[in-house]
């Protein structure tokens, strides 16, 4: 018994495209870190509404070039894919600016606030024939890769149940943004994306969603739970801003279960269990938030192939896993 070789190319075999940074966070740190190191990626420019703040993050990660809006970031003709950073809230914006611009755009998660906005972004990359991608990595991941493969093959015999929670302690001192409804603050747009679409990804949609949650004294949703029913088979999903959960997840089916490891949205190791016993597998070589680098180098291969949309996470997907957090909103009765 062993598990299948991911199918996820090296990211640094993928062909070079020009990017530009959307509102320069802690995570286009990251990513911009996460490029260089992995990938043949060249990150040539940086817009923020604040010139200082752009300067900045372009001395600090040694960018050419920065600007102090993200029209004239858009507008850079030596851009030819931007990486949208900034909070959920303004996704549907700033990726429709992009777009108009004639960029390829990926977007961090979650996609957009609602499925309305989704819709919208899907629509105007579709009609520009440009490659919109939602940067939700840890679709991209090679253990993940390899998941999808047990389940597909059968391996696990027929998929019963989904487990999978991600949960943070995030104060309203340690994390504003997420404290904020304007900004798509809550526990479900930022920590809670993750469960849903782990659990879209093994059962895809759901016929019927049941949820339960409770609120932060900023209106915001603190922690929910919810089971995403698909034919016979469940997944229970969780997230909470107040406590720090084990944030694993697991497959379980007729033939057996694989488990992956906390943080199972990142690279992780995984456990298969079947009736002919028990195989661990180690962690991929990329390591961490380093794994950004696999959605980046997927759009410049989508580019480089002329394909607008993803076979890995289509626009499609993204659209409805924001329908199921749609659903799961408007039974917290969350605007």
């Amino acid at each position: 018994m062993r598990f299948p070789q991911s199918r996820v190319p090296d990211p640094a075999g993928a062909p070079a495209l020009r990017w530009g940074i959307l509102a320069p966070g802690g995570i286009a740190a990251t990513f911009v870190t996460a490029l260089r190191a992995h990938t043949r990626q060249q990150v040539v420019a940086v817009g923020s509404r604040s010139p200082d703040r752009a300067a900045a993050f372009a001395a600090r990660h040694e960018i050419g070039r920065w600007y102090g809006s993200y029209t004239e970031l858009v507008d850079d003709p030596a851009v030819q894919a931007v990486y949208v950073a900034s909070p959920t809230g303004q996704h549907h914006e700033h990726t429709l600016l992009a777009l108009a611009a004639g960029k390829h755009v990926l977007v961090e998660k979650s996609f957009a606030l609602d499925a309305g906005q989704a819709r919208e972004m899907a629509t105007a990359a579709r009609t520009a024939g440009l490659v919109l991608v939602e940067a939700m990595w840890t679709r991209f991941l090679p253990h993940v890769d390899v998941v999808d493969q047990l389940v597909r093959d059968g391996v696990l015999g027929s998929v019963e149940t989904v487990l999978a929670d991600h949960g943070q302690l995030l104060t309203p001192e340690a994390a504003p943004r997420l404290h904020r409804p304007d900004l798509g603050g809550g526990a479900l747009l930022d920590l809670g994306v993750y469960p849903v679409a782990f659990a879209d990804l093994v059962l895809g949609a759901p016929d019927r969603v049941t949820a339960v949650g409770g609120y932060a004294d900023s209106g915001v949703d603190a922690q929910l739970s919810a089971v995403l029913r698909t034919g016979a088979a469940h997944a229970v999903v969780t997230t909470t801003l107040t406590a720090r959960t084990p944030t694993t997840a697991a497959v379980c089916g007729t033939a057996g279960r694989v488990e992956i490891a906390a943080d199972f949205y990142t690279p992780a190791t995984l456990t298969l269990t079947t009736a002919a016993g028990r195989v661990d597998r180690p962690l991929d070589p990329i390591r961490g938030h380093d794994g950004l680098c696999f959605p980046a180098a997927h759009v410049a291969q989508l580019v480089a192939d002329g394909r607008a949309d993803s076979p890995v996470l289509p626009l499609a997907t993204s659209v409805r896993m924001m329908e199921t957090m749609d659903e799961i909103r408007r039974q917290l009765a969350l605007d």
